[in-house]
């Protein structure tokens, strides 16, 4: 699975130096951070909706434009899939609730 990952973060960031017109990731950088994080916004939203209609060819989309816009979000802020991807692993063995207990402190 971290493969296909790893080939999107890579074709993103090759992505990222397209001409807007070719490219839909260099039309979304070139419009800003302020509206990447929108459209991730709208693309959680829609799998929001997706999932609770209980459409699952519907969920399984909108699952993989919001992965495929948060990579969009996390390469433009500088952020790599290993970075994320070590934060998993850091808290993996960990309960949710004493891991989101430990960030408040």
């Amino acid at each position: 699975m971290s493969d296909t990952l790893t080939r999107l973060e890579a074709a993103i960031a090759q992505r990222r130096h397209a001409s807007p017109e070719e490219s839909y990731v260099a039309k979304l950088h070139a419009k800003g951070l302020n509206k990447i994080a929108q459209k991730l916004g709208e693309e959680a939203t829609e799998a929001v909706i997706a999932a609770l209609a209980g459409d699952e060819p519907e969920l399984v989309g909108e699952a993989a434009d919001l992965l495929f816009h948060l990579m969009v979000l996390l390469g433009a802020r500088g952020v790599t899939l290993q970075q994320v991807l070590a934060e998993l692993d850091r808290r993996e063995g960990t309960s949710g609730l004493a891991e989101k207990a430990a960030r408040s402190e």
